[in-house]
């Protein structure tokens, strides 16, 4: 037996014409035994020259089918159950074939080659051999694994993903005990699987220390968000390395590999559950539309893309003046066969350009996403976020409104409401007069007689809908990329503020909203989610270092940095004056904001982008100020304005 794990250990792979002989050995050892019995181990009735014959008939049909199921291919070590049921597959038919030669030689009045009892007794003892000696080998194999070096590892999951999970770490070669299952349903409790026991996550937490567990599996896919935040913060407190699977439609070609385990990722984590949108009326009305996406290389006009893409619009028009990132999307998208796209490189801010998109294609329906949206950036080039998200915004919903598009979509941000930056204020900006535009030309009108004038004709087809929504996770720029490409510098990670938060939600979910939001709207709304809990931000940041498998403060310093120029410590879902109304969607309102006369909000504005042609910040900055009330600089070079303009405003 020692001799027997030296070999194992040494990791030797027995050559496949031993594999083969063997296997013919143990099938002429069965035939061997199976006459024996037949006859009750009386040696002297069964001539030699008989035995030797069955052998050497038994062992070319053997031979013959151990070559056409390949039974000699497979590392015995790692055999599975589709090995053996090969080479029992074999058997069987070497048994079948023997079976008709000696019905044949009956009809012929000739003595069977092999007796049926014989054969039948031979068929089980070789299966029985054949496949055991494989498993002997394997178990043998893993036991000398585990007695070598191994790694006590519990997965989370007692069902199918769980089970195929434990066969795919144990064959793998991987130093992996399983100890354990967890499980949070109650009728899998106390179960076992392959001999492996299932617990509650209580009963594990005690024997944590004593079972020396260093790992823990996700195997189970619709956790509940707090329970599995739990875990993880459990296991990450006493140093247990967190790994998780994918879900079994992106296994690879139906089958899961060792390669396909994870890291979780924080996304995963965040304390708020995906919202789900009932998305069906959004394709029947897309579906035969023509969809222009402005700002379709970005991280939301990217996703937003996507998801109209896969409903098969009439025409997809993606707009944007990257064209190094329109290019990657056009590419992505022809991969999936999306036929009816068109690429338009263009800026929102050149009137003549959006001209021409607008009248070459005239969509139904826009989705404005482009913008831009640096806070940092955006306090030092006013005059540019002017420019791009005012000017380009306004310049869209005119064009939006004298092409007859079904419906408008604005894509805005939770930094418009109290705005404490420059793109915040410039966003709330382009809200206000999108709102305005949408209200001026769908207000009742009274004749001069005083009676209400209900002509269609005065009022616009074009339906204005804002929607609103925190920071997104993996958007480019955003904190989570951030710290992940700190943590793989070897740190430190930045965080402005010991006790900033922020709202986070999905770039899938933040794209749902606006999908909704086209078909919900009837026009001068502002949708928002009801994001949840806020997160801290260094509370986020410590979280990822520890998931990395690092010690924060040791292998990776955190570094305070201070408030950016126009940074909050914590983003507000409403202004004070603002109130909400809920929709058939319980996670998503509707803001009831205060409406502005067109007219005058269109003067301001035209006065503001004129300050911003000429690149006059210090005046910009100030107008700002006069159509937002509210807007106060934090931490910026703007603040002292706020005092000069108080008695102004």
């Amino acid at each position: 037996m020692k001799q027997l794990y030296f070999l194992l250990l040494k990791n030797n792979i027995a050559p496949r014409w031993v594999v083969f002989l063997f296997d013919l050995f143990i099938c002429v050892l069965s035939l061997v035994y199976a006459n024996y019995l037949r006859y009750n181990f009386s040696l002297e009735v069964i001539p030699n020259h008989y035995l030797a014959q069955q052998a050497l008939i038994l062992t070319f049909v053997n031979a013959f089918f151990f070559v056409v199921f390949r039974t000699y291919e497979g590392i015995i070590r790692f055999s599975g159950l589709k090995e053996s049921l090969r080479c029992t597959t074999a058997i069987f038919y070497s048994f079948f074939l023997l079976s008709l030669i000696n019905i044949v030689t009956r009809f012929m009045k000739v003595n069977d080659l092999i007796p049926m009892s014989v054969l039948i007794i031979y068929f089980f003892t070789s299966s029985f051999l054949i496949f055991g000696y494989r498993f002997l080998v394997k178990n043998l194999y893993a036991q000398s694994i585990t007695n070598k070096v191994s790694s006590n590892v519990v997965i989370f999951g007692g069902e199918l993903n769980g089970s195929t999970l434990k066969r795919t770490i144990e064959d793998s070669g991987k130093h992996y005990r399983v100890v354990a299952f967890i499980d949070d349903d109650e009728k899998y409790i106390g179960k076992s699987i392959d001999g492996t026991k299932i617990y509650t996550f209580a009963q594990i937490k005690h024997v944590i220390k004593s079972w020396q567990i260093k790992m823990l599996f996700f195997a189970k896919q619709d956790m509940d968000l707090k329970t599995k935040n739990e875990i993880v913060d459990f296991c990450l407190s006493h140093n247990i390395t967190v790994k998780t699977i994918p879900p079994v439609s992106e296994w690879l070609h139906g089958h899961f590999t060792i390669n396909q385990i994870k890291e979780v990722k924080i996304e995963d984590l965040l304390n708020r559950p995906a919202i789900e949108l009932a998305n069906t009326h959004i394709q029947q009305y897309l579906k035969d539309k023509k969809v222009l996406i402005t700002g379709a290389a970005g991280s939301i006009g990217s996703e937003i893309a996507r998801q109209v893409a896969s409903i098969n619009p009439k025409s997809l028009i993606l707009c944007d003046q990257t064209e190094s990132g329109l290019y990657e999307l056009e590419y992505e998208l022809k991969q999936n066969g999306d036929k009816n796209m068109f690429v338009y490189i263009g800026d929102v801010r050149d009137k003549k350009s959006m001209h021409h998109l607008f009248a070459t294609f005239t969509p139904d329906v826009v989705f404005h996403a482009a913008a831009y949206k640096h806070v940092p950036l955006m306090e030092q080039h006013p005059s540019e976020a002017i420019r791009n998200n005012v000017m380009g915004s306004m310049l869209l919903a005119d064009l939006s409104e004298k092409f007859g598009v079904e419906r408008f979509l604005f894509v805005s941000t939770d930094k418009a409401i109290n705005p404490t930056n420059v793109m915040g204020a410039s966003k709330r900006i382009a809200e206000i007069y999108v709102q305005a535009l949408h209200e001026r030309n769908n207000k009742l009108f009274i004749d001069e007689s005083g009676l209400i004038d209900t002509d269609e004709s005065s009022k616009t087809k074009t339906k204005f809908i804002t929607t609103r929504f925190g920071n997104v996770l993996g958007s480019n720029g955003s904190v989570i990329p951030r710290f992940k490409n700190q943590i793989a510098a070897g740190g430190p990670l930045t965080v402005t503020h010991p006790d900033i938060i922020r709202y986070f939600m999905t770039i899938p979910e933040a794209c749902s909203l606006v999908l909704e939001a086209a078909t919900m709207g009837n026009g001068g709304e502002i949708f928002l989610f009801d994001m949840g809990e806020p997160v801290k931000i260094l509370e986020l940041a410590n979280k990822m270092i520890k998931l990395a498998g690092l010690i924060p403060g040791k292998d990776i310093e955190i570094k305070f940095t201070g408030l950016r120029p126009g940074e909050k410590l914590y983003e507000e879902l409403l202004n004070k004056k603002e109130e909400v109304v809920p929709t058939h969607h319980k996670k998503i309102l509707i803001a009831k904001v205060i409406q502005q006369e067109y007219e005058i909000i269109a003067n301001k504005i035209t006065c503001l982008i004129d300050h911003a042609i000429s690149n006059n910040d210090e005046e910009v900055v100030k107008q700002m100020k006069v159509i937002v009330p509210e807007y106060k600089s934090q931490n910026s070079q703007y603040e002292r304005l706020d005092k000069e303009l108080r008695p102004a405003l």
